[in-house]
């Protein structure tokens, strides 16, 4: 491995029920919110395409995923009834993504190791 960055990208796309893009948009405010308070969180943000849903997530290593995870866990479950996850990639350093590999199954990511790169 050539970099020595050890942050994690999530990346989630949601696919919104009919009539509940509102409703979704409101609940986004709610977890960037929530997130801002994530002394780990890099870069936070909701794109959309029609009734799509992207969130791009980056967190100082797995320790700041795993952080992510319990805080916004309850406002998750909220979004999960009007949405499901058609994707979740999972991008850092191997030995990151090892440590995330376990707590994120459920969620059945595609885990994809960070080996060439730099951050400024």
């Amino acid at each position: 491995m050539v970099t020595e960055d050890i942050s994690c990208t999530l990346i989630p796309y949601f696919k919104i029920q009919e009539g509940k893009i509102d409703t979704f948009k409101q609940m986004c405010v709610e977890f960037v919110k929530a997130t801002n308070t994530e002394p780990k969180c890099l870069f936070y943000g909701f794109s959309f395409d029609g009734d799509i849903a992207c969130c791009l997530e980056g967190y100082v290593g797995a320790e700041g995923v795993l952080a992510h995870v319990d805080n916004v866990g309850a406002l998750f479950q909220e979004a999960l009834k009007i949405s499901e996850i058609m994707r979740l990639e999972v991008h850092g350093p191997e030995q990151e993504l090892a440590k995330l590999r376990e707590p994120l199954a459920d969620l059945n990511p595609q885990f994809f190791s960070v080996e060439y790169g730099f951050r400024r």
